[in-house]
């Protein structure tokens, strides 16, 4: 099989993303590629070289369609407090609009974190780079919310984003397991940006 068009092969990700969204890398099978695909192995082989290069494809793809779509509300001018609330109304809305069986429920990486990337040094480097780049940009946004409410405290943006990186990266990865305790983690961190960042209640975002 020649070179798969552009097209075709965003379609042939996408399908096995989500095949290795539901099921996770090591327990989607080449059969479950294949029927989701439409491809034989043959030329999913061709195409991507192995499994785990089809896998590789698709982390690209979720990086690329889902997680930068979500962080660009902590991107950008006029970040801040309401940006840090919309961003967890996002993850909110959707760990609770999908259905209990759904594979779009959680998150690729955060799945990949607790299967594959625990004896994968590849996997390891793609989810620390989520990790690391959610809570940089949680800290901008916090230290921009800081300034916007006038604070001269010393500086807590870092301890603040480990602590909502960690409450959001969790409630993912409990999406799939017990959607009600992850929404509740995902109230906790808007709790938490409100407690550290009050405004008056007629004009709380």
């Amino acid at each position: 099989m020649g070179r798969l068009q552009s097209f075709e092969r965003t379609t042939v990700v996408q399908a096995a993303r989500d095949q290795f969204w539901d099921k996770g890398f090591e327990a989607t099978s080449l059969a479950d590629l294949e029927d989701a695909t439409g491809l034989r192995r043959s030329s999913l082989y061709h195409a991507f070289g192995s499994k785990r290069g089809l896998f590789d494809a698709a982390v690209e793809d979720y990086q690329a369609s889902v997680i930068r779509p979500r962080l660009r509300t902590l991107t950008g001018p006029g970040i801040g407090r309401a940006s840090l609330l919309a961003y967890f109304s996002e993850l909110r809305s959707a760990v609770s609009a999908l259905p209990e069986d759904s594979p779009r429920r959680g998150c690729l990486l955060v799945n990949c974190a607790a299967g594959l990337a625990g004896h994968d040094d590849l996997a390891r480097q793609v989810v620390e780079g989520y990790r690391s780049e959610l809570t940089d940009t949680l800290q901008d946004a916090l230290r921009a919310a800081g300034t916007a409410a006038g604070g001269s405290a010393p500086d807590r943006a870092p301890e603040r984003a480990r602590t909502l990186a960690s409450l959001g990266m969790s409630a993912m990865l409990l999406a799939r397991v017990n959607a009600t305790e992850s929404v509740a983690l995902l109230d906790t961190a808007t709790e938490q940006i409100r407690s550290w960042f009050p405004v008056h209640a007629a004009t709380d975002a």
